[in-house]
C-alpha cells in the first residue's frame, strides 16, 4: 500500500516534470528554427538538456521497481486529454494550465502533433506486467513455491479444495 501512495507521489512529479519541462524544452526547440538559432546553441542545448531529462526520468520510472501507477495515471491523463481534442479541440486547449508562458505553449504544442497520445500509450504499458503489481521479493504467505523448500526437507504439496 505504501508503495502505491509513494507511486502516486511519482506520478505528480512525472506529470509535472512532462508539463513544466517537456513543454518548456519544446517551445524552444520549436522556436529555435523561427528564430534561425542552431541546435547547437546555449538556448538550443539547454531545452535538449530538459527534454533529455525528462526522458530519463520516465524510463527510470517505467523500469524501477516501484508502483506501475508512477507512469500509469499521467498517461491516462495525456490520453485523457488526446480525447478530449478529438471532441474538443477548444476545450482541450483552453484548460491547458499557463496557455501564454512557454511551458503551456510546449504543451499544446505537444497536445497537437500527437506526442502525448505517444507517450500516454508508452506510459500505460507498465500497468499490464503482473509482475509491477507484486511486492519486490516476496509473495503470498501462504504459497508454496520451489523458493520455500528447506534443503533436506521433502516439498510440500498443495492440496485444493
Amino acid at each position: 500500500m505504501l508503495r502505491h501512495l509513494i507511486g502516486v507521489a511519482f506520478a505528480v512529479a512525472l506529470a509535472a516534470a512532462i508539463f513544466a519541462g517537456g513543454g518548456w524544452g519544446v517551445a524552444h526547440m520549436t522556436s529555435l528554427s523561427a528564430q534561425n538559432i542552431s541546435l547547437t546553441s546555449i538556448s538550443g542545448l539547454s531545452a535538449l538538456g530538459i527534454l533529455l531529462l525528462v526522458g530519463l526520468f520516465l524510463g527510470i520510472l517505467m523500469v524501477a521497481p516501484v508502483s506501475p501507477l508512477s507512469t500509469a495515471l499521467p498517461g491516462a491523463v495525456m490520453l485523457a486529454w488526446t480525447g478530449l481534442l478529438g471532441l474538443n479541440a477548444q476545450l482541450a486547449a483552453r484548460i491547458i494550465p499557463l496557455r501564454g508562458a512557454g511551458y503551456g505553449a510546449g504543451f499544446h504544442t505537444m497536445l497537437v502533433s500527437g506526442v502525448l497520445v505517444l507517450l500516454g500509450t508508452l506510459m500505460i504499458c507498465p500497468v499490464f506486467v503482473p509482475s509491477r503489481w507484486r511486492r519486490l521479493g516476496g509473495d503470498d504467505a501462504g504459497s508454496a513455491d520451489s523458493e520455500d523448500e528447506v534443503p533436506g526437507r521433502p516439498a510440500q504439496t498443495r492440496l485444493l479444495s
